[in-house]
């Protein structure tokens, strides 16, 4: 099934969970996590989703991190969609939502809890409501990053009371242990209903650990976009660590003519999500 839409390829570039003992080439410092994204950048994503940790590589939600990293991107990576993290590992309550005056592209909202491999992942409707209001305060696009069905039927009520400014931008999370497995009839059922419910909404397919390149593929098949990056999965494939971001990102590059597309540039990225053209 082809599709002329360009893929928007996002890189997560690392996480809080994720150790250089599981792979030496997962950035922590912000001299890294810029670095890795740039090579990434170059190999053609085009979205940047961002954590910060110490440099001892503990987690973090210092607001102040966040920012020396956003300017380190815009320097090095210009016009690349910056996103960021305002997940439990981003601290805790309003905490998670303290780098959002520093104005990123875009900023990740779960719009419902579920459960982790060893804790709930807890998003009270209170957290939620705050968030999405500092968000609308600092025109900074939501992308709802959904664990399970529930979260997109919120998404769009929250985007018909303008909680959330449309058109909205969802992803699709499969393979988080406790959470929703990787499953195609599922993965289609999430499209179909998106595509139902909020008809101008754009969504990305994110799979975690090994099954990382099987929603890429789901998704480029059904016309969306991909995420890939040492935050999900730190392998090529069962026996090869990658050896970078870019090296997973060029993964998703050489699948996309299988299936009719192209990465899209950082002027087509922006006008898929609807947002500003880069300065």
């Amino acid at each position: 099934m082809s599709d002329p839409t360009p893929c928007i390829i996002t890189v997560a570039i690392t996480g809080s969970v994720p150790t250089k003992a599981a792979n030496p080439a997962v950035p922590i410092t912000i001299e890294e996590q810029i670095e890795s994204t740039h090579e990434a950048f170059e190999a053609g994503a085009t979205l940047a989703h961002c954590h910060v940790r110490n440099d001892d590589g503990t987690t973090t939600s210092s607001p102040e991190r966040f920012g020396l990293l956003i300017e380190g991107l815009r320097r090095h990576c210009p016009g690349m969609i910056v996103q960021v993290s305002t997940g439990g590992r981003s601290g805790t309550g309003r905490e998670r939502g303290g780098m959002l005056p520093f104005r990123p592209d875009m900023a990740s909202l779960s719009t419902g809890s579920c459960n982790f491999p060893t804790r709930v992942y807890e998003n009270a409707p209170e957290l939620i409501d705050w968030l999405a209001a500092e968000m609308l305060a600092y025109d900074i696009k939501p992308e709802v990053e959904a664990f399970d069905l529930s979260m997109i039927f919120k998404a769009v009520e929250m985007a018909r009371e303008g909680k959330i400014k449309a058109p909205l931008h969802v992803q699709f999370v499969m393979g988080v242990k406790n959470a929703m497995p990787v499953d195609r009839e599922t993965f289609v059922f999430y499209a179909q209903t998106l595509k139902r419910l909020a008809p101008d909404a754009t969504w990305t397919g994110a799979g975690i650990g090994r099954d990382q390149l099987t929603v890429v593929r789901w998704s480029l098949e059904l016309g969306g976009h991909c995420r890939t990056g040492l935050e999900d999965n730190v392998r090529l494939d069962r026996n090869t660590l990658a050896p970078s971001n870019a090296a997973l990102v060029r993964q998703v590059v050489d699948l996309c003519p299988e299936y009719g597309r192209r990465p899209a540039t950082v002027a087509e990225a922006r006008a898929l999500l609807s947002l500003p053209a880069a300065a």
